[in-house]
């Protein structure tokens, strides 16, 4: 495995050179069988669980340093690795390890001719870097579906969590080279400045996902000819339609808001039809303010409820924090408008007891999560019963929402022939027989 510091006079060509490396090791990794992929998975869960002081001390030295620069509240409960989020990854682990293997699935076998058969098959997109915020956790998840899917990843973690990720990623490292991973499949860069070196590498780099503030992903997309998947922001809504049940919608939004705010799938602003409004909004703000939730409010809501005033920027801002901005709207389709205009084609819910409501919602919300009846949190990798996840993508080419295994394979076509030249069928000798076996 590599890990690469800040030391050296010409980072660009070192970094060149790795990735050709890495991408060389990568062939070699979608090789592997499962077998040899999980005997991995399984190194890693038993490392990391033998190692975990390791880790929480050196966590602790990232969270004593986050606080001593003042970071906010936000990043320092995304800093965090305890016991708590190291259960996590260990559930995460054993969750992949129960999936399928999602490589040399024939997906498509058709007979063109005789003795002439096309097989479509599953296979790693090879070298995959990520560049993630100050996540340690993600360090885990992201390296472990790249191992069960066969892809060498390249990991660039916050700077808040340096000491955190290097003694993950040693101990992932030492856990793979036991089990006969190849070199390459595991790289960790520590330096900032060596971002703009691997946007240049688009020979040896397949796929890119950020995972970061707005801008940041804006400059990766601009920045490099390497295919570029993920999201830039969260903002997610709820839409609360005048058939609703008061029941249902109280829990559901708070937990959409508090049960761990500093996610990009918290939601971040409330849309209530005028007709639900008097009923929902008194209730709902006493026990978001109870839970320490600043909400802001148009006119309408503060009519109903003591609570600041909305702003128009508040409509496209994603506080990751405790803090909910809510608008009134006079029907479905001025929520659907809201959402598609401000939304950050996320995750978004409505809250109705209308089926046919629901299902004009879903259809008409350009989102890559559309729920019904239930909190945006619950779009995650995990929940969805991926094992985990790489980040969330809210693009609508190769992968969609939470990228699990699925989002971090390709395929390529496989053609067995027995002397076939296309001469024959452009003049007519042959024809083709097309039949799907």
């Amino acid at each position: 495995m590599n890990k690469m510091d800040a030391t050296g006079t010409n980072r660009t060509d070192m970094i060149m050179e790795m990735t050709a490396a890495i991408k060389a090791d990568s062939f070699h990794m979608a090789a592997l069988s499962v077998k040899q992929r999980n005997d991995a998975l399984l190194g890693i869960a038993t490392a990391l669980k033998a190692e975990a002081e390791k880790i929480f001390d050196a966590n602790e030295k990232d969270l004593a340093r986050a606080e001593a620069d003042k970071q906010p509240a936000p990043l320092l409960k995304r800093l965090r690795f305890d016991g708590s989020k190291l259960d996590e990854c260990l559930a995460g682990i054993e969750s992949l390890l129960k999936l399928p293997d999602p490589l040399f699935h024939t997906l498509l076998k058709r007979e063109l001719d005789s003795d002439l058969v096309l097989h479509k098959v599953t296979c790693p997109i090879g070298v995959i870097g990520v560049i993630f915020e100050s996540r340690p956790d993600a360090l885990v998840q992201i390296a472990t579906l790249c191992l069960k899917s066969g892809n060498c990843a390249i990991l660039k973690g916050g700077s808040e969590a340096a000491e955190t990720n290097r003694a993950l990623y040693e101990i992932i490292s030492q856990a793979c080279d036991k089990a006969g991973i190849p070199e390459g499949f595991l790289t960790l860069v520590e330096s900032r400045a060596d971002i703009d070196s691997l946007l240049k590498c688009d020979g040896n780099i397949d796929l890119l996902i950020p995972r970061g503030s707005n801008a940041f992903v804006q400059y990766i997309m601009n920045n490099t000819r390497i295919p570029v998947m993920g999201h830039a922001d969260g903002i997610c809504h709820i839409y609360v339609d005048e058939h609703f049940d008061l029941e249902k919608a109280l829990p559901i939004i708070v937990d959409a808001k508090t049960q761990y705010t500093a996610v990009c799938n918290a939601v971040e602003t409330l849309l209530v039809h005028e007709a639900a409004a008097e009923k929902l909004i008194p209730a709902l703000v006493s026990q978001l303010q109870e839970k320490g939730v600043t909400v802001k409010g148009d006119s309408i809501t503060r009519q109903l409820a003591p609570c600041g005033a909305a702003a128009e920027e508040d409509w496209e801002t994603e506080y990751l924090d405790y803090t909910l901005s809510i608008k009134t709207v006079g029907s479905l389709e001025e929520a659907i408008s809201h959402i598609n205009r401000f939304g950050s084609h996320h995750t978004d819910s409505i809250i109705t007891e209308d089926q046919d409501t629901a299902e004009r919602f879903m259809l008409l919300v350009d989102s890559a999560g559309v729920y019904h009846n239930c909190s945006t949190r619950f779009a995650d990798g995990f929940r969805y019963g991926f094992g985990a996840e790489v980040g969330v993508s809210t693009g609508k080419l190769h992968a969609r929402g939470p990228v699990g295994l699925e989002g971090l394979v390709t395929y390529k076509y496989r053609l067995f022939g027995n002397g076939h030249v296309v001469a024959d069928y452009a003049t007519g000798v042959k024809e083709f027989h097309f039949k799907d076996l």
